[in-house]
């Protein structure tokens, strides 16, 4: 391409083989795909968002390069934080060799360690607590109901955060989101922080279970979403690791074709993993591609692409390939 960088020249010329050309032949079919105005997902499992994804994410959101993201709690909160506290970050780049008194020293401090990076409690959890607990209580006041991203994209559009920033807000995936409306899904919410945040709050009785939407009702949306989206073009399925993050949504299909037998869903029209899991122990995280087909989820001819490295060296890649840079 006319427009393509020095990143995307230096992968063509040099990742010719093994888990780089399958990088290189995901990057082709994924800009391909969208040339033929098709849509496409992206899950996020892990720690991408303490990874710093959103320094690409962002511009591919703001490119119109991803059309609906699915991702843990965490990835969705860990972005914020991200944002309002970045100063107070600090890397452990010997944490193979840290003891368990060592570790319980970084507890103290109130550092919660993510392989080399510990992410600071008191300037990222509660710097954000009071303001999301003044949205969940407005809501509930308001007799609302909201998603946990849709919380999160108030408290961003709101600006209450802007007095915190501590990086360019342009490296922001959850703020990029946030100003286009992007659709996310986010299984399992409960299993974050915010999410056991929201759980203290109902357990002490100062707000209600049902002012956040469930997991079940992220499906139906998606249901509707994909069944809507679908329709005049395909939408591919972009895994980053493996988890709820990717089984929750992928799963769509089937529950379409098979519980609502509504034989006419098509399949997921692109299909790539970036994943580090192994395929021998029962590993659905880990699974190739084609038994998914068993599945119901894809089909035989939709392209498809496993790429078994490190996510966190792969997907930056992989958008600065589609981004031209």
């Amino acid at each position: 391409m006319d427009n393509r960088g020095p990143i995307g020249n230096f992968m063509l010329e040099h990742y010719k083989h093994f888990n780089a050309a399958a990088l290189v032949d995901a990057a082709k079919g994924y800009e391909k795909h969208l040339a033929e105005g098709k849509r496409m997902m992206i899950t996020l499992a892990g720690a991408m968002s303490t990874a710093e994804l959103g320094k690409s994410l962002a511009e591919m959101i703001r490119e119109d390069k991803v059309q609906i993201i699915s991702c843990t709690g965490a990835n969705l909160e860990e972005d914020l934080m991200n944002l309002v506290a970045h100063s107070h970050y600090e890397r452990v780049p010997h944490y193979r060799d840290l003891t368990p008194d060592q570790e319980w020293a970084l507890l103290e401090r109130g550092l919660n360690r993510v392989t080399d990076t510990c992410i600071p409690e008191e300037e990222a959890f509660r710097r954000l607590q009071s303001h999301i607990f003044e949205i969940w209580q407005d809501a509930e006041a308001k007799g609302e109901r909201l998603f946990p991203h849709e919380c999160m994209y108030k408290l961003l559009l709101s600006g209450v955060l802007e007095q915190y920033y501590e990086i360019d807000p342009k490296n922001s995936w959850m703020l990029a989101a946030a100003e286009k409306n992007l659709p996310i899904v986010v299984p399992g919410w409960e299993d974050s922080t915010m999410g056991n945040i929201f759980a203290s709050y109902c357990i002490k009785g100062a707000l209600k279970t049902s002012t956040i939407k469930s997991g079940i009702e992220y499906m139906t949306f998606l249901a509707d979403w994909y069944t809507e989206n679908s329709q005049d073009a395909g939408i591919g399925f972009f895994q980053i690791g493996g988890g709820i993050a990717g089984d929750f949504p992928i799963c769509v299909v089937p529950m379409l074709y098979q519980d609502l037998e509504r034989t006419d869903t098509p399949f997921w029209s692109y299909f790539c993993q970036i994943s580090d899991s192994t395929t021998s122990y029962g590993s659905y995280s880990g699974a190739v591609p084609n038994e998914k087909i068993t599945w119901g989820k894809l089909d035989t001819t939709g392209p498809k692409f496993i790429i078994e490295s490190d996510a966190t060296i792969v997907a930056p890649l992989l958008f600065a390939y589609l981004l031209g840079w």
